[in-house]
């Protein structure tokens, strides 16, 4: 890695916990600077504005959750146990990002202010809705599940359950609901016949 790209590593990195949690309106060229320790200058320098920074601090933090969630499919057998990986993970947020999911995070605040972000959003809901139809075509291959009628709407129910946990859980500032939530979708994974 060439000294720029690390440099440009380190300043993503070090941003991307702030875009997470103050979003990208909140996030100012000053909690840039302060977090890396750099200039505002040396930011620009390694990215051609605020724009290009959140949309890789978004991808960073994006990265962050998948790993952590296919390093856990990794250790799983069947695809029920694949699946309820996604209860398991969102209802011990440990290792996230801070200021947590940065789907939904980035959904609500680019929802009407910013494209680039929001079409990144998109296509993460998009990618995460693919994989979980095809780990239940998977499950219907091998005789885990019978045949499931619509695994699209199968797939956006856990997504919008679990990303509507977090919210409520939040919004709320009661944790338990996001547990609530969770241990539901457990038991709608557990339940495909």
């Amino acid at each position: 890695m060439s000294k720029a790209e690390k440099t440009k590593q380190f300043i993503v990195e070090k941003t991307a916990p702030i875009f997470n949690k103050k979003g990208y309106a909140g996030t100012s060229i000053s909690d840039m600077t302060e977090a890396t320790g750099l200039t505002k200058g040396s930011i620009y320098g390694n990215f051609a504005n605020k724009d290009e920074v959140a949309l890789a601090a978004f991808d960073h933090n994006v990265r962050k959750v998948t790993s952590m969630i296919r390093a856990e499919m990794d250790k799983k057998k069947t695809i029920r146990e694949k699946l309820l990986v996604y209860a398991d993970v969102y209802n011990n947020t440990h290792g996230f990002p801070e200021g947590g999911c940065p789907i939904l995070n980035t959904a609500v605040e680019s929802d009407d202010t910013h494209e680039e972000l929001k079409k990144k959003v998109v296509d993460v809901l998009i990618s995460w809705k693919d994989l979980i139809i095809s780990l239940l075509q998977q499950g219907i291959e091998n005789k885990e599940f019978r045949e499931i009628r619509d695994p699209e709407q199968t797939a956006l129910s856990i997504i919008a359950t679990i990303e509507g946990g977090i919210m409520i859980a939040r919004v709320t500032g009661k944790p338990h609901y996001r547990r609530q939530v969770m241990d539901h979708v457990g038991k709608m994974i557990r339940n495909l016949k």
